[in-house]
C-alpha cells in the first residue's frame, strides 16, 4: 500500500475511526467557549477597515492626540415645511442642552442653528464611538433619537451624519451572526434532503460543517486576541457562509464516492479508505485554490480585505480537516444504513453511469466544438452588462436596501444647508503653518466655511465644511484641490481627512487592489491546476473558462442591479470579492470533474472519459453547486446593498459553473482537444470509440 494509500485509511480505519471522533469532540468542548468570544474581538473601528496608508487613515489616527476618544458627529435635523416657530427654536435649545449632559457626548454641543429658508435647523453632537466602533454608536443615537422626538410638536426630527449613519449600519449588522448562521443552515438542510433523500443522513455533513465551524472561529478569536489578526463584522459574517457552503460541498463529495465505493467494496472501511484515496487529491487541490487565493487579498491595501484573507482561509482549512477526518470517521461508524432508504449494496450497479448527466455527455459528444462555441458566445453575450459597472463606492442613500433615519435626514439636511455639513473635511498641520494651511483651504473652491482651531503639541487641527454633499463626486474633487493645495504650504505637513476623504481613499486601494490581486489570484490557481493535473494546456483552458464565467456573472448582476434591484451602483470591493469567490470557488468544480476524467481518460481515452467523469460527477457537483450558490444568496437577507451584492453575483456565478461552464462548456472542450487537453503529459489510448457510442457500450 502506498503512503498516500495509507494516510487515507487512517481516519477510517477500525480502531484510529474511534480516536478521530474523539479528537473532533475535545476540540470542540474546547472551541466552543472561545467561538463565543469572537463577537467581542470584532474591530469595527473605522481604522480597521480604511486603507492602512491613505492620508485619510492618518489623519483619523493622528486626531487621537487632540481627541482622547474616537469621536463621530451626529447631526439632529428639525424641519417644519411651514417655517421653524419660536417655539420650535426653544425646543432645539432645550435638547441640545439635552444632548450635552448626556454621558456618551465626546464634546461640546454646537447649535442648534437656523437654516436660510427657515424651515429647518440642525443641531451637532459629538458621539463617543467607544472601544467595539459603531456597535457602540447605536445606544448614543437612539439616545438622541428619542430625546429630539419627545416634543417636537409636529416638527419632522433626523438623526444624521456620520454617526447616525453609523447606528444604522450596526442596526443592520445586528445579530448577523445568528441571523447567517439560521439561514445558512435552514438551506443547507433543506437541500442535503433533497439531494440524498434520506431522513438521517444529512446530519452527518451538518454536525460536521457546525463543528469545523466552532473550531474555526475559536482559532480565529485566538488570533485576533493574541496574534493581532484584524476581525470586523463582514469578515465574521462571510466565514459562517464559507465554512458551511465550502464544508458541505466537501461533505458531499466524498459521501457520493464512498456510496459508489460502497457497490464495489463488501468492507465499508475499505470503501472510504478507497474513497479517499480517490477523491482526496481533487478536494485538496480544490481547498488549496481557495486557501491560497484568500492568503492572496493579504496584499491588500484596504485593511478590512487584507483583515478578510486570512479569516477565510483559516475557516477553509478547518473546514477541510473536518470534512477529511471527522466526516469519514462519522460515516464508517455508523455504516451503510445511513443511506436508508437507499441502501447501497455490494454489487448493485452504479446509477450515475446510465442516468441524466450520462445521456448529457453523449449529446454534448456528437458536436463537441458546436457545442463549446455556442456556450462561449452566450455567456460572452452576457458579460456585456459589465458596461453598466459603477463600482465607485456607494453612496449614503446607496448604502441600505431600505431607508432608514439617516438617510433621510441626509437628504433634509442637503435641502436646506450646505451639502457638506455634518461631514466636515478634518485638516492637521503643523502649528506655525496652520494659519495660511487655513487661510488655502478656505479659499479652494467647493469649500463653503471652516471652523476653529486647535492647538496641542506643536500639531494644529480644524474643520471645512464643503458645499457639496460629502458623499458626492463634487466633494471629492474638492478634497483632491485642498489637498493639492495645502500640500503645497511650506513646512505645514498638512494632511486632509474626513468621511469624504476616507471614500475617496477607500475607492483608490480598492482600484489598486483590482490591479495587483486578480492577476495574482490567477497565476497562483494556474499553477496549483497544472500541478494537480500535470499539465499545461487544461489549466489555461480551466482558467479561460472560469474568467469567462465571472464576467458573464458580473453582467448579469449589474443588469439585474439597475433594472430590478434598482441600485445606482457597485461598492468598491465588489469587482474583487466576487472575483476571488469565483474563481477560487467556481474552479472546485472544474477541478472535481477534470481529475476524475483524468483518472477515466488513463484507461478509456479523453473523449470517453470526459462523458464517464461527468456522468460520475454531475449530480453530486450540482447539488454542491445549488447548496454553496444557496448559502451565498442568504447574504441577501441582510438590510446592506453591498452585501446583497456579493451574495447575488457570487450565487449566481456559483450557478454558471455548476450548470453551465463545467457541465456543458469544460466537457464540449475537453472532448473537442482529446488528448491534445493534458499535454505535454501522455494519458490514455489515442484511439476510442465515438463517444455516443462509448456511453451506449457503457449502459
Amino acid at each position: 500500500m502506498s503512503p498516500s494509500a495509507k494516510l487515507a485509511a487512517l481516519p477510517c480505519g477500525r480502531r484510529s475511526k474511534w480516536v478521530v471522533l474523539a479528537v473532533w469532540v475535545l476540540l470542540l468542548f474546547a472551541a466552543v467557549p472561545l467561538a463565543g468570544k469572537l463577537n467581542g474581538a470584532e474591530d469595527n473601528e473605522a481604522s480597521s477597515w480604511l486603507p492602512g496608508n491613505a492620508e485619510s487613515t492618518r489623519v483619523l489616527n493622528a486626531q487621537r492626540s487632540f481627541f482622547p476618544t474616537d469621536t463621530a458627529q451626529a447631526v439632529v435635523v428639525y424641519q417644519r415645511p411651514s417655517g421653524i416657530t419660536v417655539a420650535d427654536r426653544a425646543e432645539a435649545v432645550r435638547d441640545a442642552a439635552e444632548f450635552a449632559r448626556a454621558p456618551h457626548v465626546g464634546g461640546a454641543v454646537v447649535g442648534p442653528q437656523l437654516s436660510a429658508d427657515g424651515q429647518a435647523m440642525q443641531t451637532i453632537v459629538p458621539i463617543d464611538i467607544g472601544a467595539r466602533g459603531f456597535n457602540d454608536l447605536k445606544p448614543a443615537v437612539d439616545s438622541l433619537r428619542a430625546t429630539a422626538a419627545e416634543n417636537s410638536n409636529g416638527m419632522s426630527t433626523h438623526v444624521t451624519g456620520p454617526a447616525g449613519v453609523g447606528a444604522d449600519e450596526a442596526e443592520a449588522f445586528a445579530g448577523i451572526d445568528g441571523t447567517l448562521l439560521f439561514a445558512t443552515v435552514t438551506v443547507v438542510i433543506v437541500l442535503l434532503l433533497l439531494t440524498y433523500r434520506s431522513p438521517v443522513l444529512w446530519l452527518l455533513p451538518l454536525l460536521s460543517a457546525g463543528i469545523a465551524l466552532f473550531v474555526a472561529e475559536a482559532v480565529v478569536y485566538l488570533l485576533a486576541d493574541h496574534a493581532g489578526l484584524t476581525v470586523n463584522a463582514q469578515s465574521a459574517g462571510i466565514l459562517i457562509v464559507l465554512v458551511l457552503g465550502a464544508g458541505t460541498d466537501y461533505a458531499l463529495l466524498i459521501t457520493a464516492r464512498y456510496r459508489e465505493e460502497l457497490r464495489r467494496h463488501e468492507d465499508r472501511h475499505e470503501a472510504m479508505a478507497y474513497a479517499l484515496h480517490r477523491a482526496g487529491p481533487a478536494i485538496l487541490a480544490s481547498s488549496a485554490t481557495v486557501i491560497a487565493s484568500m492568503l492572496c487579498l493579504l496584499v491588500a491595501e484596504m485593511n478590512s480585505t487584507s483583515g478578510l484573507g486570512p479569516v477565510c482561509a483559516i475557516g477553509v482549512l478547518v473546514a477541510l480537516a473536518a470534512m477529511l477526518t471527522l466526516l469519514p470517521a462519522a460515516l464508517v461508524i455508523v455504516g451503510r444504513w445511513v443511506f436508508w432508504p437507499v441502501k447501497p449494496g455490494y454489487g448493485t450497479p452504479e446509477p450515475t453511469r446510465s442516468g441524466r448527466w450520462a445521456h448529457i455527455g453523449g449529446w454534448i459528444g456528437r458536436r463537441p466544438r458546436k457545442v463549446w462555441i455556442g456556450t462561449a458566445l452566450a455567456l460572452a453575450v452576457c458579460s456585456l452588462g459589465l458596461a453598466s459597472l459603477n463600482a465607485n463606492g456607494l453612496s449614503t442613500a446607496s448604502t441600505f436596501t431600505n431607508k432608514p433615519d439617516s438617510v433621510v435626514g441626509q437628504q433634509v439636511l442637503a435641502a436646506h444647508f450646505p451639502g457638506g455639513t455634518g461631514a466636515p473635511l478634518t485638516i492637521i498641520s503643523s502649528a506655525d503653518g496652520v494659519v495660511r494651511v487655513k487661510a488655502t483651504a478656505a479659499e479652494t473652491p467647493g469649500i463653503a466655511g471652516t471652523g476653529p482651531v486647535l492647538v496641542k503639541n506643536g500639531q494644529a487641527i480644524f474643520q471645512a465644511t464643503l458645499a457639496d454633499p460629502p458623499d458626492s463626486q463634487a466633494a471629492k474633487d474638492t478634497v483632491d484641490r485642498v489637498r493639492s493645495a495645502v500640500h503645497a504650504v511650506p513646512g505645514a505637513h498638512a494632511q486632509v481627512g474626513g468621511n469624504t476623504a476616507v471614500v475617496l481613499d477607500a475607492g483608490r486601494a480598492a482600484s489598486h487592489d483590482n490591479r495587483v490581486i486578480i492577476p495574482l489570484v490567477l497565476a497562483v490557481v494556474l499553477l496549483i491546476l497544472g500541478g494537480l493535473l500535470r499539465a499545461v494546456v487544461a489549466p489555461l483552458v480551466l482558467i479561460a473558462t472560469v474568467v469567462l464565467s465571472y464576467a458573464a456573472a458580473l453582467g448579469i448582476s449589474v443588469f439585474a442591479f439597475r433594472h430590478f434591484f434598482h441600485f445606482s451602483g457597485e461598492d468598491n470591493a465588489f469587482p474583487l470579492f466576487v472575483f476571488v469567490f469565483l474563481v477560487a470557488l467556481g474552479i472546485d468544480y472544474n477541478i472535481f470533474l477534470m481529475t476524475r476524467v483524468r483518472e477515466e481518460a488513463a484507461h478509456r481515452g479523453t473523449r470517453t472519459g470526459a462523458i464517464v467523469g461527468l456522468a460520475a460527477t454531475g449530480g453530486v457537483i450540482t447539488s454542491a453547486g445549488l447548496i454553496l450558490a444557496s448559502t451565498f444568496a442568504v447574504l441577501g437577507t441582510l438590510p446592506v446593498v453591498a452585501f446583497t451584492e456579493i451574495g447575488f453575483a457570487v450565487a449566481l456565478g456559483v450557478l454558471l459553473d455548476t450548470l453551465v461552464v463545467r457541465s456543458v462548456l469544460v466537457t464540449a472542450l475537453t472532448m473537442d482537444l482529446d488528448h491534445r487537453m493534458w499535454w505535454p503529459s501522455r494519458v490514455g489510448p489515442r484511439t476510442e470509440a465515438p463517444p455516443h457510442l462509448a456511453v451506449d457500450a457503457e449502459r
